[in-house]
């Protein structure tokens, strides 16, 4: 959670991922110091297009700066002083080439949101491979996604080997890799 006159978003890692924002308020203390306490009676007060504002701005990028104004938001409560609340995680992506184990690590809880066990384009995972082993690309294990995911959901870390074994073959004479986008969240997220 971030309480801020103006929100700067930043992810370390792929790209962020908006759960919710608020832009209102919902209590008599958050940002309250030197405000009169007319200006902080009104806690049922909420901008209804808070979280698709924010959305807009914000998911995808590794960061975005958004004012808590009633010029961006609206004012869902005139005379009450208002502060903006976001909820939001950080997207990874991580790549490993067939024949290599792939280990994700979060100090909380890992979420998978893609898996793709195959090969996509030339470049990914071409070093030292003959011409003949990319040429697909097109080439994509249905599954890959609840693979991962019944290995790493809910975990703190997991290791995964990129390889036939796992996902199948789904080309036959190509060389394939594992990317994987997921998050961490608290312990408490229901996915």
């Amino acid at each position: 959670y971030v309480f801020l006159s103006v929100q700067s978003l930043t992810c370390e890692g792929f790209q962020a991922n908006l759960q919710c924002a608020h832009y209102g308020r919902h209590d008599k203390t958050t940002c309250s110091a030197g405000r009169p306490a007319s200006q902080l009676q009104v806690v049922t007060c909420s901008s209804q297009s808070s979280t698709d504002v924010v959305a807009k701005s914000c998911n995808g990028k590794k960061s975005c700066t958004i004012p808590a104004t009633n010029s961006v938001f609206g004012d869902p409560c005139v005379g009450t002083y208002k502060y903006m609340q976001v909820v939001y995680t950080c997207q990874f992506q991580t790549v490993t080439c067939e024949g290599s184990q792939i280990n994700l690590q979060c100090g909380q809880v890992l979420v998978i949101h893609r898996a793709d066990y195959g090969r996509r384009d030339k470049i990914t995972c071409s070093a030292g491979r003959p011409a003949s082993q990319l040429q697909l690309e097109t080439c994509s294990s249905p599954g890959s996604k609840n693979i991962v995911a019944n290995s790493c959901n809910g975990k703190s870390s997991c290791t995964i080997s990129a390889s036939n074994s796992v996902f199948g073959d789904p080309c036959v004479g190509t060389y394939k890799y594992l990317g994987v986008v997921y998050a961490c969240y608290c312990k408490y997220f229901k996915w």
